[in-house]
């Protein structure tokens, strides 16, 4: 079977945008954390913006990320509603919230691709194979449109559309399968390259060829465990005959 199509995740992949979300993540957690333990007069705990936004929040749709971090701290809070304000206690409303962090520290600090994944997505296109992203931000195209690599990818699937479709996020695999079939590929036929541990068990979940853990957090161990069939500290370690070989040997015929 040889190599159709390559879909990446975004954050942490192909942007360097994963250090803005934790830290959106952090400041919105820390603020309710803080006026939650002044009410009720316990101690306050912060959000670890590495430990708790790798174990619960990172490569999850927004919403759900609230609620596994919520639900680690023993805290159960009413879902609401999408339409909620940003200052409504409830699971949609802190989410809102956060979307409108990230926002903030988008316009304040800008974005950047990795160069070592843009020169591999160059060289899969020049090799004929297509290439999409596919990642639970509702702000995929902006992102890819602001670090000027978006024509570099063929489709771009992101958490509006699962929620325009209606579709579960990582680690169910309905995200990948989506931009699967944007692209009229089988999964079987393309690799899924992802950061997360919640991004490589979608992968495995939706049986692509091929599932390639980025580890840039000292995580490799747990992406190996979610299902990676191969871990790599940057994508520069990666060409498009190593990505065709590997899945020749990951997936034969």
């Amino acid at each position: 079977m040889d190599l159709a199509a390559v879909i990446f995740d975004m954050d942490g992949v192909v942007t360097r945008t994963a250090a803005l979300h934790a830290a959106a993540w952090k400041q919105l957690f820390d603020e309710y954390l803080e006026r939650r333990a002044r009410a009720s007069g316990t101690p306050f705990v912060p959000f670890d913006a590495r430990r708790d936004y790798l174990v619960h929040v990172d490569g999850r749709p927004r919403y759900d990320g609230v609620r596994a971090f919520l639900a680690a701290r023993g805290i159960d809070l009413p879902w609401g509603d999408p339409r909620d304000g940003a200052d409504v206690e409830t699971i949609c409303g802190l989410g809102k919230r956060k979307d409108a962090l990230i926002d903030q520290r988008l316009a304040q600090e800008g974005v950047a691709a990795f160069d070592s994944s843009v020169g591999l997505v160059r060289a899969l296109r020049v090799a004929g194979v297509r290439t999409a992203v596919a990642t639970s931000s509702k702000h995929g195209p902006e992102v890819l449109a602001a670090a000027g690599v978006a024509p570099l990818f063929d489709a771009c699937v992101d958490g509006n559309d699962l929620e325009r479709l209606g579709l579960p996020g990582k680690p169910e695999p309905h995200l990948f399968l989506e931009a699967a079939r944007r692209l009229g590929i089988a999964p079987r036929a393309a690799v899924v390259i992802e950061d997360a541990v919640a991004g490589v068990e979608a992968g495995r979940r939706g049986e692509f060829g091929l599932v390639v853990g980025v580890d840039r957090h000292g995580t490799g161990n747990a992406l190996t465990a979610a299902g990676a069939d191969i871990v790599v500290a940057d994508l520069g370690d990666l060409s498009v005959g190593d990505l065709r070989a590997q899945l020749a040997r990951a997936r034969p015929p």
